[in-house]
């Protein structure tokens, strides 16, 4: 109930916080509650910082969900989408429909980055033996930040080929939210509301991989369309969340953690509150993106950055002690 709070705080700040043009928190309450076209407040606050906000924390939601499934799936505590290389193979999907394909539109970049996505994490699965029940922690994060150095080599080669399209390339790499539009609302949200309505269903399967290959078998637990339907979750998670947001790293690797603290290792609990954190940890940095050198904006992905990278070290010298 208090981060929900946190979270709903941190939104209605965005809404009329660090805003070039003043608004007054009683002038977005208007906005929604009585919106006048004629009032310019009221059309930054409806058309410009609502569906931001709303795009941030779903956002957030996505990328923690799918950190804790992959984590679950993998029985790996260092597992994320930006440690096991799944975002960046969206990233390469997403920079060679933008430089090569950009007329495909909205759908054509989240079909590409999340088939990127699941290129990369396949052959990450492979290399760390996961598919097979392996328990090879340290193997599993080498091949994802093999597979990450790779991508990210491919992407460069692509930005100098393409040099037209490397500015929106680079603006997506950085992670931000600021040109989020009730367009790309409209397409985002019932496809990641699906996505985390379907991780959810999932959750007391999740438990039982907890317990090991051979104690989920025994208590009925189908392992290969488990790790089929929690893969395509993920990448479906991730991919749309990517393709909307940028490469925001780290909100799969430290929001879980944060709910295992809290509630402990039952997933049915974990990934609402993963959500819930999640949403209210993107929607903070995004407020937090526009303070910091008002009135020019930081990237979101690089304020979560600042947190995450710690965070990733101290679970690295954790879990290798």
């Amino acid at each position: 109930m208090v981060l929900l709070l946190v979270l709903l705080l941190f939104a209605w700040l965005s809404l009329f916080t660090w805003s070039i043009v003043p608004v007054s928190a009683s002038q977005a309450l208007m906005a929604i509650m009585a919106p006048d076209d004629a009032i310019i407040a009221h059309h930054i606050v409806l058309d410009i910082r609502l569906p931001r906000v709303l795009i941030a924390g779903l956002v957030g939601a996505c990328l923690a969900v799918a950190g804790a499934i992959m984590q679950s799936l993998t029985r790996n505590p260092l597992a994320s989408p930006s440690v096991l290389g799944v975002n960046a193979g969206a990233a390469l999907g997403m920079a060679a429909v933008s430089t090569v394909t950009p007329w495909l539109g909205f759908f054509g970049i989240s079909t590409a980055a999340i088939l990127g996505g699941a290129i990369a994490w396949g052959i990450v699965m492979l290399l760390g033996t996961a598919w097979r029940g392996g328990n090879e922690h340290g193997r599993l994060v080498l091949a994802g930040v093999a597979v990450s150095a790779l991508c990210a080599a491919l992407m460069k080669a692509m930005i100098i080929l393409h040099e037209d399209q490397a500015s929106a390339v680079l603006t997506w790499l950085a992670g931000s939210v600021a040109g989020a539009s009730w367009h790309q609302w409209q397409h985002f949200w019932p496809i990641a509301s699906l996505s985390l309505l379907g991780a959810f269903l999932m959750s007391p399967t999740l438990n039982l991989l907890n317990l090991g290959d051979d104690n989920a078998r025994s208590l009925g637990a189908k392992l290969g369309w488990t790790r089929v339907i929690c893969s395509l979750l993920v990448l479906v998670l991730v991919g749309s969340a990517l393709s909307i947001a940028g490469a925001i790293a780290f909100i799969g690797l430290l929001v879980p953690h944060m709910s295992k603290a809290l509630v402990g290792q039952d997933n049915r609990k974990i990934l609402p509150l993963t959500a819930i954190m999640g949403a209210a940890l993107v929607v903070m940095a995004d407020t937090l993106s526009r303070a910091i050198i008002y009135p020019t904006e930081t990237p979101v992905g690089a304020i979560i950055a600042l947190i995450g990278a710690p965070f990733f070290i101290y679970m690295v010298r954790t879990r290798t002690a």
